[in-house]
């Protein structure tokens, strides 16, 4: 497979943020982010590393145990990295490290220090300052090495608010990184269809998702994979993915790839032997509808709110329609009465993280703008226990794409998988 179109942000966009963050500090401050820390599978063995997001977003640095600092003054601002000096009989064991006198050159900082010389160099170089952005508690290990300095700042900020709205608007080198994690997403999706069967595991069908991701440049997902055949697609965050799926079910899979750490999130569901039944066929439906016209609202200048009133408008009048629901469907919008079969929000912010950073504003009714990129998700779960006729117990459905806001109204980053009826069932029958 040729992977030459895998990227990478060009150093200059990192150096770009921090120069934005500096502007947005108060004189006299300094503003500290510490890494992710390697953490213990079992034993002596661990995790995979995947760094922080709030720290690569400003660094692009992929190493544990490392800080930066940057410090605004009237006479200067400077961004400063800690890190794990060379070693190399660790690096022998355990993988290469940039080292400290590497790191300016490399990371584009004005200087570099060792991770084990913290105590030594912060509090000369946060002398006479008067405030620190900083969360406590979001790095035990960080407040750790401030706690051992022995600084204290008359005012202690929180940097969320900063770097989460900046985060939030995507720039064109994210969005070519966000549109390749959607593409790659896709077509796993598409490989999970050509290979389910009855009898087969989930965990095959996850195995397949996992290896399209990896045969594409995208080593990991991005979250831990849905893949619930039958009643278990009414569990929202189910990834058991332990069961056989059955002929005559449907299976749902919510899963996405992380390409150069940006997430793709597609769901999509379909029938185990590739044929909707007539119940099926009808809540399917049903969502798709919602989806759709989720999809018309949700564009610059409107909200996650106008959108998601509008698919429980839909949902509600087609339960109605059903048999599932009875009575006046306004009477039955304002009881909240869909609550028990639609229990989550529409979407949500989409980027380093899956979940992404960023205030949504009461109900989700921030205004969206250009730039901003947001997963669109109704769904419809209706449990084995639940009081509806009986052809529509166990079936759970949620349809699931990413849209980037453009100035042109919405671009659909996910649109290659299928999710037309009559595609799907093309599609799987030519297994």
């Amino acid at each position: 497979m040729d992977l030459a179109y895998r990227a990478e942000l060009p150093r200059e966009e990192f150096a770009a943020r921090r120069q934005q963050v500096l502007a947005q500090m108060q004189p006299n401050s300094a503003l500290l982010l510490f890494s992710e820390i390697e953490k213990r599978r079992n034993h002596d063995c661990h995790f995979s590393f995947r760094q922080d997001s709030y720290f690569w977003y400003l660094t692009g640095f992929n190493e544990p145990d490392a800080a930066l600092l940057l410090v605004k003054t009237e006479q200067t601002e400077k961004a400063i990295v800690f890190l794990r000096p060379r070693d190399p009989l660790l690096e022998t064991w355990n993988g290469r490290r940039l080292g400290v006198e590497r790191a300016p050159q490399a990371l584009e900082v004005n200087e570099a220090y060792s991770i084990d010389d913290f105590a030594l160099h912060f509090p000369k170089m946060t002398q006479n300052l008067t405030a620190l952005y900083h969360v406590p508690e979001y790095h035990l290990w960080g407040d750790k090495l401030i706690a051992d300095s022995g600084v204290n700042f008359s005012q202690v900020l929180d940097w969320r608010p900063i770097l989460s709205e900046m985060r939030l608007i995507k720039s064109p080198n994210e969005i070519r990184l966000m549109q390749q994690a959607g593409q790659i997403t896709a077509l796993a999706h598409i490989k999970a269809m050509q290979e389910t069967r009855a009898n087969r595991f989930e965990y095959e069908i996850e195995g397949d998702i996992l290896h399209e991701f990896n045969r594409h440049g995208a080593r990991f997902a991005a979250y831990n994979s849905i893949i619930a055949g039958g009643d278990n697609a009414c569990i929202l965050h189910y990834t058991e993915n332990d069961q056989p799926l059955k002929d005559g079910e449907l299976v749902l899979i919510d899963a996405g790839c992380e390409f150069a750490m940006y997430a793709g999130d597609i769901t999509r569901t379909f029938p185990v032997n590739g044929k909707f039944s007539q119940a099926q066929r009808e809540i399917y439906e049903l969502v798709l509808k919602a989806q759709k016209r989720a999809i018309e609202l949700l564009v610059p200048g409107n909200s996650i709110k106008q959108a998601n009133d509008e698919v429980i408008r839909i949902k509600v009048q087609g339960l109605v329609d059903l048999g599932i629901l009875q009575g006046d469907v306004e009477a039955l919008i304002e009881q909240k009465a869909y609550r028990q079969f639609y229990m989550h929000g529409l979407g949500h912010w989409l980027g380093l993280d899956v979940h992404d950073v960023g205030e949504y504003g009461e109900e989700r009714s921030r205004t969206l703008e250009v730039g901003m990129v947001i997963t669109v998700e109704p769904g419809l779960y209706i449990s084995q226990e639940a009081n509806v006729p009986e052809q529509y117990r166990g079936i759970g459905v949620r349809i699931e794409d990413n849209l980037l806001m453009t100035e042109y109204g919405n671009k659909i980053l996910t649109a290659a998988v299928p999710k037309e009826i009559e595609e799907i069932e093309n599609l799987m029958g030519k297994k």
